[in-house]
């Protein structure tokens, strides 16, 4: 299975009107397009999951560029999702750098 983002997408795109772009390539397990939390708008961006890696690498030759909606397409793999740690890094010992006991 190959994860696709789509973005640049119009903010009145559909899962439906995605899924049916796809589809000619080939078989989609799943749309999902990202909206923003608090207004339930689509941020313009989305992902599709097709189950055949070639086709989906096909899809992507095919449609990265491609205009749907009036807007210029970006088609690429998915990158995996980056791990969200909190901002303080470190910790470890802070002992003052010495090694051994204090006393």
């Amino acid at each position: 299975m190959k994860n696709i983002f789509v973005g640049n997408l119009a903010f009145g795109t559909t899962e439906d009107s995605v899924r049916a772009l796809f589809e000619p390539y080939g078989t989609i397990e799943r749309v999902n397009i990202i909206t923003d939390r608090d207004t339930g708008q689509s941020r313009g961006f989305g992902f599709v999951e097709m189950s055949g890696n070639a086709e989906a690498q096909r899809a992507i030759e095919e449609l990265d560029g491609r205009e749907f909606e009036g807007r210029p397409l970006k088609v690429n793999e998915a990158r995996p999702k980056e791990s969200r740690g909190g901002g303080f890094g470190g910790g470890g010992n802070r002992g003052g750098g010495r090694g051994g006991k204090r006393w």
